[in-house]
């Protein structure tokens, strides 16, 4: 494990520099390419297999580590132990062996997922020696697929989860990941590291998690694709939980395409986690599903009450519409999608609240570490031992979480049923019936605020993520442009298990906007 570039290295050798003769060649240029084109580079022979994992750790340390100090990305394995990864895939590649479009690809972790070989910290002082030695199993059909696991990305501590008055992007381990659009801005969380360092070009692939906006605000407001597919089609098996009600993994990528590939890859049933007993049956190859023309004849339903007051992300999303418009799609407004919906933040907070309490107990109680924490409380009593956890904000949502009863409890039981019905049967599937469209549309997030971890986020959201959240939906993210150069995200919903729909509407819209903005490191957005 390390946290090192070739810059530094190199810094070492110039005590005694070598005949510009003996220097070696400059590394590749990878900033800004997908992996479907990395993939092409190594098939003609463009890029050797067998050094991109050198590539993007240089670049890693550089831009991570140096340069802006991104503080993307919390820990990877090393250049010998990568190395071993990518020279076996190279040899595959000149057998005739070839796994996938994921072959040979770099793609980076969420630190609450483990990856056998790393600590799985969830960005937690609690956690920093939680190395199992185990992969997720989604990180297995990852490694299955040919992806080369880089390291873990930093996020906001327990995944947001620890206190209302938080900093997104901010853990104890990591630090506080920067925005790459504008490095004072915040990158919104909890899978900060991850929509960070794809946007910065530190690997073309991250995996982040969701309970409730977690992939998709800070892939909208890093400039980057985000897809929270269906609760239940990808395992949650071994990875640090809020809710096993909303609790999803998903791709963070530079294009819908590449999104489309990593579910592919790690979606799939798992025995040891209930929620998925369908994904067998419901997967499909969703790279497969992608076309430019998949708009036309859709009907759209525009969450035009779900925008915000900003004119400058209005007129974005106007454009955005007649665009869709323009490739064959119908346009419903509906300006009341909050309609009926009275009373579920409140029993959606019920639920997390119980769910973590009892979730946390079995995901702890089942480390191998007989040092870790037990139990939530245990967490809350090492949080109190260590100032360094509570510099920043305190942990009021641990401590309600631990009033709560079990999952048996009258009170979450009704919360339960109620989000459910409303976000769900009562909230999207409504507004798509009653308004006949196929799907829905509306405003991922506003402009990236300013970071400042003594006041706590200023995050204010147009609010798109709830529904498809709490009913276990599926929810896309796609570039739509930028407002004083930070990045807009457009946001495509679905009903359950209508992920290929979703991510193929997402790439017919990204395919003729082509509205990603590269990052440009700027200190500030202010003068």
């Amino acid at each position: 494990m390390q946290k090192i570039s070739l810059l530094a290295a190199s810094a070492l050798l110039a005590i005694a520099p070598a005949p510009v003769s003996a220097m070696p060649p400059p590394l590749p240029e990878v900033e800004g390419k997908d992996a479907a084109t990395l993939q092409q580079e190594m098939e003609i022979g463009r890029l050797y297999e067998g050094l991109i994992g050198d590539v993007y750790l240089d670049r890693l340390g550089r831009i991570d580590d140096y340069g802006p100090k991104l503080n993307a990305v919390i820990s990877t394995f090393s250049f010998a132990e990568v190395g071993v990864e990518t020279k076996r895939l190279y040899d595959e590649r000149k057998a005739g062996k070839l796994r996938g479009p994921l072959h040979g690809i770099p793609i980076l972790i969420k630190d609450n997922i483990e990856v056998a070989g790393l600590p799985t910290t969830a960005g937690s002082l609690a956690l920093k020696d939680n190395l199992t030695n185990r992969d997720a199993p989604l990180i297995a059909r990852l490694r299955d697929a040919g992806a080369v696991i880089l390291g873990k990305t930093n996020l906001s501590e327990w995944a947001n989860i620890r206190a209302d008055n938080s900093t997104s992007g901010w853990s104890a381990v990591g630090g506080l990941t920067k925005n790459p659009h504008a490095l004072d801005r915040n990158t919104c969380g909890s899978s900060s590291g991850s929509a960070a360092a794809v946007a910065a070009s530190l690997a073309p692939l991250a995996i982040g998690t969701e309970t409730d906006g977690s992939i998709t605000c800070p892939a909208g407001i890093n400039g980057i694709v985000g897809f929270k597919p269906t609760v239940g089609l990808v395992s949650r098996t071994h990875i640090v939980p809020i809710s096993h009600s909303q609790d999803t993994a998903g791709p963070m990528t530079l294009t819908v395409r590449d999104a489309a590939v990593v579910m592919t890859a790690i979606a799939g049933s798992d025995p040891a986690d209930a929620a998925t007993a369908e994904a067998d049956a419901r997967k499909v190859d969703y790279a497969a599903a992608l076309s430019p023309g998949a708009l036309k004849g859709k009907r759209i339903g525009v969450m035009r009450d779900r925008v915000g007051d900003r004119a400058d992300v209005a007129a974005l999303f106007d454009a955005a519409l007649k665009q869709m418009e323009g490739l064959g799609a119908t346009l419903v407004e509906i300006a009341d999608s909050r309609k009926g919906t009275e009373g579920l933040g409140a029993a959606e907070f019920e639920i997390l609240l119980t769910e973590l309490k009892a979730d946390m107990a079995t995901y702890l109680g089942g480390l191998p570490n007989a040092n870790a924490p037990k139990t939530l409380a245990d967490v809350i009593a090492f949080n109190k031992a260590n100032p360094e956890e509570l510099k920043w904000f305190g942990q009021d949502t641990f401590e309600l979480a631990e009033t709560k009863g079990g999952l048996d409890s009258p009170a979450y039981l009704a919360a339960r049923e109620k989000a459910v019905r409303l976000a769900g049967p009562e909230g999207i599937d409504r507004l798509l019936k009653s308004h006949d469209v196929d799907l829905l549309v509306g405003v991922t997030n506003g402009p990236a605020w300013v970071s400042d971890l003594a006041k706590g986020d200023s995050y204010k959201s147009p609010g798109t993520s709830q529904l498809p959240a709490v009913a276990g939906y599926p929810h896309l993210t796609v570039p739509m442009g930028a407002v004083e150069g930070l990045p807009i995200g457009l946001s495509f919903i679905g009903t359950k298990w209508s992920d290929a729909d979703i991510l193929a509407a997402g790439y017919a819209y990204e395919q003729a906007s082509q509205k990603r903005v590269a990052p440009t490191y700027r200190a500030s957005t202010t003068p």
